[in-house]
């Protein structure tokens, strides 16, 4: 038994839209029942028990785990196929454009623009954070995830991350930008933050970022590298999806600092004090490197007009856009 099932096909989800379906599923999940049993404890004549039963083991949610013979009756025990399970679905428009990539992961400007450049391509992306993009492409949810996931032990980005998601499968990691974050703090900087340890004074409003994200990751790191446990934090406990939400909230007076890119500091007016140069890297396994339907997406990357462009965010650097690397 599991201890956790991903649902991930509509079938299941339609099979789970009965309450009653839903009802056995979670009785089952506690511990092996019968017929009977799941009929008295629902209420419910068994024939439809055994109906609904079929139902949820036809979708792969529950088994027979157990027959036995009492009073030359035959009884059956079905149980859940897990402890606990996770509803999760993409549901995608209706595209009118002959190739469609899915991209999940870290937040980015510089992809975001790559995204509605190409051709003939319609490119979805969805901020998630870069642990949840490698387990979405795991899942196979998506062709390609963004992350910027630096290993504190080695000094490397993504790539243990990616040998640890993927350790029987070929990948590729395609650069696509280097990039600087730092302090977003307002022009007057009335609080004095100068440095990440100030952020834990007494009355300083932090905008924090959400959990499995890289900035978030390396943000908590750094806490514990200067000793500095969380509740200091105020505002710890906020999980803001991207930089751009980080920022709206620091120019809206809502926050007093929070960690992003140069490139949103820029944008917002807000005063940027540099922490870390990282790598952002496009994952994307082997299969898919090879995909015609991608050509167009990595002859945009590659181009100069791209680089040209990029290269006008602030603390972006494409120097190494486009070179890949075999974790």
């Amino acid at each position: 038994m599991k201890h956790l099932q991903r649902i991930q096909n509509f079938t299941q989800l339609k099979v789970l839209a009965d309450a009653r379906r839903l009802s056995i599923l979670q009785l089952l999940m506690e511990r092996p029942a019968t017929l009977t049993q799941l009929g008295e404890e629902l209420n419910e004549h068994p024939a439809q028990v055994r109906y609904h039963l079929k139902k949820l083991e036809a979708v792969n949610l529950i088994e027979l785990v157990e027959t036995r013979v009492v009073g030359g009756y035959v009884e059956k025990y079905y149980q859940a196929k897990a402890h606990a399970f996770m509803l999760q679905d993409m549901i995608l428009p209706i595209s009118r454009k002959p190739n469609r990539i899915v991209i999940l992961g870290s937040d980015d400007l510089a992809l975001d623009l790559l995204a509605g450049n190409v051709p003939e391509t319609e490119i979805l992306t969805l901020p998630i954070g870069s642990l949840e993009g490698l387990v979405a492409l795991r899942e196979g949810q998506a062709q390609l995830a963004g992350c910027h996931l630096l290993d504190i032990e080695s000094g490397e980005y993504n790539l243990s991350y990616v040998r640890h998601f993927f350790p029987d499968r070929d990948m590729k990691l395609v650069t696509l930008a280097h990039r600087e974050q730092g302090l977003l703090v307002t022009k007057d900087n009335p609080h004095q933050i100068h440095k990440l340890e100030d952020i834990a004074r007494p009355g300083v409003r932090f905008a924090n970022r959400n959990k499995g994200s890289g900035t978030r990751l390396w943000f908590d790191s750094q806490l514990q590298k200067l000793n500095i446990p969380s509740h200091r934090i105020n505002g710890y406990s906020l999980q803001l999806r991207t930089h751009t939400q980080v920022a709206k909230r620091i120019a809206r007076g809502e926050a007093d600092a929070g960690i992003g890119l140069c490139a949103v500091a820029s944008t917002f007016g807000l005063k940027f004090i540099p922490l870390f140069q990282e790598r952002f890297d496009l994952v994307i396994p082997q299969e898919q490197y090879t995909n015609p339907s991608l050509i167009p997406f990595f002859e945009i990357l590659n181009s100069g007009n791209f680089r040209s462009t990029i290269n006008h965010l602030s603390g972006y650097n494409t120097t190494h856009s486009g070179e890949t690397i075999n974790p």
